[in-house]
């Protein structure tokens, strides 16, 4: 053992901590099991392949992972013709190798498509067929070993009207509808999930994705959760009670629900202010996983700040997950710690 610094309330405090990042006390799987829930990550592929202190801290502290990338439109397809699953192939032996579930994430979105689709020149029987083949091809592949499909994602603009996208201009409105009864085909066992941004509020716009989840579940389309994404801004963070009831408010269609992709980003660098208010984001995510019956799954969108996709495309930010790009164990990691030990 070697002491580690972890930044606490402003200051550094040596912690008991391997090189590689181990923290004392159970891990966040083992206090998640014992609840019997599951708290997980998204998965970067090369990070997975070629870092032995990722896959450490991956095996160690989650049992569900989510492809962050390796099951989306423009990797597994790189031709009309031929599908390439060496990452996602990957990504889903080691969960087995490691008593992990995993999450397929994502059948159908409007962006991550590749070239040769959008740029093709389709009809709407062929773009139908396409989507039937992909699919069923590859929830199919995965039959029995990716528990829960995110099936469509982010489909509805703020105020209820469809995306304007690839799949709605070329099939049209039903291609929802016809997602979720393809994908139900090639595993009746699967949860499907509707997944989507700034629903777990109690706004407008949940309640907008109320309304749209129980049209579609009145005419019998196979959904059987819905995702709440929660990219946040420590600048921006809904109130827990809002959480809470727009949970129940799904809760009551019958739907399971899962925090799929959660992070709390932070204007870097960090301050220690800044680091402990994020803590007690995840803290109350933690509660939210802890206390409500149908919130089964907390799933971070990564395992570090070094993976993170955020210093990519939101500049000047960053900083958003429970472990720094060291592996370091941040006070985020130790709250959500502290709650599923309650």
């Amino acid at each position: 053992m070697c002491g580690m610094k972890l930044w606490v309330a402003g200051m550094w405090l040596v912690s008991a901590v391997t090189a590689e990042g181990d923290v004392p006390g159970l891990s966040l799987r083992e206090l998640a099991a014992s609840r019997g829930t599951r708290i997980g990550a998204a998965v970067n592929a090369d990070a997975l392949a070629t870092d032995a202190d990722y896959r450490t801290v991956l095996a160690r502290e989650f049992n569900v992972l989510t492809a962050e990338n390796a099951m989306k439109w423009a990797v597994l397809r790189p031709s009309r013709d031929r599908f390439d699953f060496e990452q996602a192939d990957a990504i889903v032996a080691f969960a087995e190798a490691h008593g992990m579930a995993v999450r397929g994430h994502t059948l159908v979105w409007h962006n991550a498509l590749p070239e040769w689709l959008i740029r093709g020149n389709y009809t709407r029987e062929q773009l139908m067929d396409l989507l039937r083949e992909h699919i069923q091809t590859v929830v199919g592949r995965y039959r029995g070993r990716v528990f829960a499909w995110d099936v469509v994602n982010e489909a509805v603009m703020k105020r209820g009207a469809l995306r304007d996208t690839f799949w709605l201009r070329g099939i049209g409105p039903e291609y929802i509808d016809l997602a979720f009864q393809w994908a139900h085909e090639a595993d009746p066992d699967a949860l499907l999930f509707y997944n989507d941004f700034v629903a777990e509020g109690g706004g407008r716009r949940s309640k907008t994705l109320y309304r749209f989840l129980e049209e579609r579940l009145g005419r019998g389309v196979p959904i059987h959760g819905v995702g709440l994404q929660m990219h946040l801004s420590i600048d921006n963070l809904p109130r827990k009670r809002c959480v809470v009831a727009a949970i129940r408010r799904f809760e009551s269609l019958g739907l399971h629900v899962h925090i799929t992709e959660l992070d709390v980003r932070l204007r870097t660098p960090a301050s220690g202010t800044a680091l402990e208010r994020q803590a007690q984001v995840y803290a109350s995510a933690a509660e939210v996983l802890r206390d409500c019956a149908s919130c089964t799954d907390l799933v971070m969108w990564g395992v570090d700040d070094g993976h993170s996709w955020i210093p990519h495309f939101v500049d000047g930010w960053g900083d958003a997950l429970l472990f720094d790009a060291q592996y370091r164990p941040k006070p985020a990691y130790h709250a959500v710690q502290k709650v599923l030990g309650r």
